[in-house]
C-alpha cells in the first residue's frame, strides 16, 4: 500500500473522520486486553490508505495489527493487514539496530563512569507493552547531568560519534540542551539524542531535570542491566512529548498510547505521588491535561 510524500497534509485536506474512528476503535481494542471481543472490526466502506496513513503517522501502525489479529482471518481487511505486517517487519529490524547502537552507548558512557539515563526507545516499550517493537525507534536519546555534558559528548567521540551540523549552534546547546550527533561509519547511520534538559518549546521546562537521574531504575535489556527513567517520569516524559506535537500540531496518538500504559501500572497511592511531584516540576496541568487525553482516547483504559 503506497504512502505518498506530503500523507499529513492530504489527510488534513481530505477528510478521514470515519478512518480516525476506526483507528481509534483498534486503539480500544489493543488496550481492552487480550480477552476483550474483537467486535466489528470491517472496514465497510472506509479506505484502507487513509488508514494506513493515519497508523504510521501516529506510530501506531503495530498497536492496530495486534487488535486485528484478535480476529478470524477471513474477517481482517486483508490489503491493510498485510501493509501492517510489513510495517512491524521493518519496526523490528529498525528497534533491533537501536538496542544495539543503545548497549554501545551504554558500555562507552558506563567505562567513562558518567552518570546517565535511557529516555523513550525500545526500551521504554518493552517495560509497558512487553515488547521492544512497538513503535519505530531510530534514535537513542540519553539524559545527563550538565555537567556530564561535555564529557559524554566526548566519550560518544570515541565510539565515531560526531555532532551533527544542525545541531551545533547556541540555540541547540544553551537553550535547548541537547545536541544530535550521528555515525556513518558502518552500513548504516545512527543517531544519539544527548540531553542534558529536557526542554520543549511551547511547554512548560521541568524544574529539575537532574531529578530524572536520581529517580532513575535499572532494568534488564538483553542480558545487561541499564538505566531507566522511573515509571512516574516516563509518563511524565510522555506528557511532554504530547505538548510538544500539539504546539507544532503534529500526530501523537503513539505518546498518548504510553501515557494511558504509563497510567495503567500505577496504583492509587502512585497517582498522588505522581500528581505530587507533577505540581513541584510545575507540570501539574501538563499532566492532567495528556491524561485526559488518553481517557478520551483509549476510552479510559
Amino acid at each position: 500500500m503506497a504512502l505518498p510524500d506530503g500523507s499529513y497534509e492530504r489527510l488534513r485536506a481530505a477528510g478521514c473522520a470515519d478512518e480516525v474512528a476506526y483507528v481509534q476503535a483498534c486503539l480500544r481494542l489493543y488496550f481492552a486486553g487480550p480477552h476483550a471481543g474483537a467486535g466489528d472490526i470491517s472496514m465497510r466502506d472506509l479506505d484502507g490508505a487513509k488508514i494506513a496513513d493515519i497508523a504510521r503517522l501516529n506510530k501506531v501502525a503495530t498497536f492496530v495489527l495486534k487488535a486485528l489479529s484478535r480476529a478470524p482471518a477471513l474477517e481482517r481487511p486483508p490489503e491493510l493487514f498485510r501493509w501492517l505486517d510489513t510495517y512491524r517487519r521493518r519496526t523490528v529490524s529498525m528497534n533491533a539496530s537501536c538496542i544495539m547502537d543503545s548497549m554501545a552507548v551504554h558500555d562507552v558512557l558506563r567505562a567513562s563512569e558518567i552518570d546517565f539515563v535511557f529516555l523513550k526507545g525500545p526500551f521504554q516499550q518493552q517495560l509497558l507493552y512487553d515488547d521492544h517493537f512497538m513503535k519505530p525507534s531510530g534514535d537513542v536519546d540519553i539524559l545527563v547531568s550538565p555537567l556530564g555534558f561535555f564529557r559524554a559528548r566526548d566519550a560518544l567521540r570515541k565510539i565515531g560519534y560526531e555532532v551533527s551540523g544542525k545541531s551545533n549552534s547556541v540555540w541547540w546547546v544553551r537553550f535547548l540542551g541537547e545536541q544530535h550527533m550521528t555515525r556513518d561509519d558502518g552500513p548504516r547511520s545512527s543517531t544519539v539524542d544527548l540531553h542534558y534538559r529536557l526542554q520543549q518549546p511551547g511547554s512548560p521546562s521541568p524544574r529539575d531535570a537532574d531529578g530524572f537521574l536520581r529517580r532513575k531504575r535499572q532494568v534488564e535489556i538483553a542480558g545487561a542491566t541499564v538505566p531507566f527513567t522511573s515509571v512516574a517520569d516516563t509518563l511524565l516524559l510522555s506528557c511532554i512529548s504530547v505538548a510538544k506535537a500539539l504546539f507544532n500540531r503534529e500526530p501523537c496518538a503513539g505518546y498518548v498510547c504510553d501515557i494511558g500504559a504509563s497510567a495503567a501500572r500505577l496504583d492509587e497511592g502512585d497517582q498522588q505521588r505522581l500528581l505530587d511531584a507533577a505540581t513541584v516540576q510545575a507540570l501539574d496541568d501538563t499532566l492532567l491535561l495528556r491524561l485526559r487525553a488518553a481517557d478520551v482516547l483509549l476510552g479510559g483504559a
